[in-house]
């Protein structure tokens, strides 16, 4: 007598088959939800502010060691952060599997670089916070991202 073990994507990949209401009553796809319109709206939103400085003055949040390696082209350089951002917001929308993964790794890039400016490690906690948050909607998504 064989028993095979199924993954836990797997249960939750067919509990979302069988029961569609289940699933939107379900906490963890709540939390799913939750997770991806905020993993959407917010790096779009900043992303978008980098272009016009009316959240705050990005360049400000550049280690020493990034200013001087872009010698003068800060503002530049945070156009393309802005992109990049905005590309990371709606590929979380449209493929939250992959790019949840992709806003982590470029959150832990961030906290790289906040900790090296002195004053700011709690911005970079912040951010650590943020990256878990992508983390587990990556976890979420095998589950629930069709």
């Amino acid at each position: 007598m064989e028993t095979t073990m199924k993954s836990d994507a797997a249960i939750g990949r067919e509990a979302v088959k069988t029961n569609e209401s289940a699933t939107m009553s379900s906490p963890a796809y709540q939390a799913y939800t939750i997770l991806l319109i905020g993993f959407t709206v917010a790096p779009i939103i900043a992303g978008l502010d980098k272009f016009f400085n009316v959240l705050t003055n990005w360049t400000q949040y550049l280690s020493p060691t990034a200013s001087g390696m872009l010698g003068g082209a800060a503002q530049q350089f945070m156009y393309l952060v802005g992109v990049i951002e905005i590309v990371a917001g709606i590929g979380v929308f449209l493929k939250p599997k992959i790019f949840a993964y992709v806003v982590a790794l470029w959150l832990g890039l961030i906290i790289i670089n906040l900790l090296m400016i002195p004053g700011y490690f709690d911005i970079a906690l912040r951010d650590l916070g943020l990256m878990l948050g992508a983390l587990a909607l990556a976890r979420l998504s095998s589950v629930y991202d069709k």
